[in-house]
């Protein structure tokens, strides 16, 4: 099933849904537009039963080159405070629920990822880009400082040094470097990124759903808490994932003690018998 909404096209094929940033003929900038209909994409997929596995990327060649200068800064601006507020409720709005989305979630970076793209690429789960591609915070050449969360987005998951140098020069890396730097977990030529991210989705479907979720989220929790806290919040996360799916662990269990028909270490139990 293929469907194009506005500035977002997307389609679900063997419980993957693709879905991409399509506005090719602005290098996918994010304009309000977009933004609205992202939401009610991922509204759309997030609970369907045909979908495991949610991958983000862009059409042609770019990912996204972050937000849509003219659009949403000059355009929002210009209707005064209530616009401007109206456009970051509606970019921050669905990167926040992709962070926290049901399903797996991976950034296929096939092109440029700049500026208020490092809130998507921060909010999937995963992510893979392409040799090809090109990152950068390019905020401090027009004037600006990072925004939209990018700052945040460089401080968690670069080193220091590098993050400050990153938002401060403002010079694109390539994603190779982006791989180095620790903003994507692979970087590989572009001719064979679909085909690895496909791999990549394929074994999360193998996975058990609740415990995704859980493991998902518990990741991003714990990074801020002390270590008791987080010790604690993570017994009562098993807890509540156990009350979501009561036989999923029990069924894993006795797959691997009595039957020995797994092993934990290197693959998934089969949660179709469950």
């Amino acid at each position: 099933m293929a469907n194009d909404v506005d500035t977002v096209a997307y389609e679900v094929r063997d419980n993957i849904a693709w879905v991409r940033f399509n506005r090719p003929d602005k290098r996918n900038a994010m304009s309000p537009t977009l933004n609205r209909t992202m939401m009610q994409v991922l509204d759309e997929l997030e609970f369907r039963e045909d979908v495991g596995v949610l991958v983000l990327t862009g059409e042609g060649s770019a990912w996204t080159a972050g937000m849509d200068l003219k659009e949403y800064f000059r355009e929002s601006e210009g209707e005064g405070l209530k616009g401007v507020r109206r456009s970051q409720r509606e970019s921050y709005g669905w990167w926040r629920r992709l962070r926290w989305y049901q399903k797996p979630t991976i950034a296929m970076v096939n092109g440029w990822c700049f500026g208020g793209g490092y809130g998507p690429l921060f909010a999937c789960d995963l992510a893979f880009a392409a040799n090809e591609s090109k990152f950068g915070l390019s905020e401090i050449n027009w004037g600006i400082l990072p925004g939209g969360g990018a700052t945040k987005v460089a401080v968690e998951l670069l080193p220091f040094r590098k993050a400050m140098y990153h938002a401060m020069l403002g010079e694109p890396i390539d994603g190779k470097t982006a791989a180095d730097w620790g903003l994507v977990n692979e970087s590989l030529p572009l001719a064979d990124l679909e085909a690895r991210v496909t791999e990549v989705a394929k074994k999360l479907l193998e996975k058990n759903p609740v415990a995704l979720k859980a493991t998902k989220d518990a990741v991003r929790r714990v990074g801020v808490m002390t270590y008791d806290d987080a010790e604690d919040y993570l017994v009562r996360a098993q807890e509540a994932a156990n009350s979501y799916d009561p036989e999923g662990r029990k069924e894993g269990i006795r797959q691997f003690i009595d039957e020995k028909s797994y092993k934990p270490g290197l693959g998934a139990y089969d949660k179709s018998r469950s």
